[in-house]
């Protein structure tokens, strides 16, 4: 009896697709275009899905969603790169009734929010990965298929860069 393929695609993928999608929407820095990255990722997982040969489906899903990202930036793109941030999809939920707590929360998340999206793409991309999608540094090097030093390198320098964009420009209640 063969294996059902669809079977294979659903366990490789299906339990990804929200990394994927935040993958994408932070390395496009829209919505459409995280969505059009990630279905098009999907289908190339779809056609290579047999051809995964065991180890970590998340890392084997995210590398495919990476180079195609990069690939669909440079076709559709150019070098230029558009910012654009979806309040509802990265904003955090605070629980607090306190509307200045909230104000300067919002402020926070906004600074360092603009703080990432402003990291080079590839300090961005190994931030990402690691702090918001919780990726070991192995699995960053897998899916960026550079060496596991590269990866340290690019932590450690968007770590520095993102912290003296964060102190330079200190927030005042998120008023310019």
């Amino acid at each position: 009896m063969t294996p059902d393929p669809s079977a294979s695609y659903d366990h490789l993928v299906l339990p990804h697709l929200d990394a994927a999608y935040s993958l994408a929407r932070w390395l496009t820095g829209n919505d459409s275009d995280a969505q059009d990255a990630t279905q098009e990722a999907c289908l190339r997982a779809l056609k290579f899905a047999g051809g995964f040969r065991g180890g970590n489906a998340r890392s084997w899903f995210l590398k495919i969603v990476r180079h195609t990202t990069w690939t669909w930036l440079k076709r559709n793109r150019g070098h230029h790169e558009e910012v654009e941030f979806d309040e509802e999809l990265h904003g955090g939920e605070d629980l607090s009734t306190n509307p200045e707590t909230i104000l300067m929360r919002q402020a926070d998340i906004n600074a360092v929010r603009q703080a990432l999206e402003s990291l080079p793409p590839e300090f961005r991309e190994a931030m990402i990965l690691r702090e918001i999608e919780g990726c070991s540094y192995k699995e960053i090097a897998e899916i960026a298929d550079v060496p596991l030093g590269t990866v340290m390198s690019r932590l450690a320098r968007g770590r520095q860069q993102l912290q003296t964009l964060l102190t330079a420009h200190p927030q005042t209640g998120g008023s310019p």
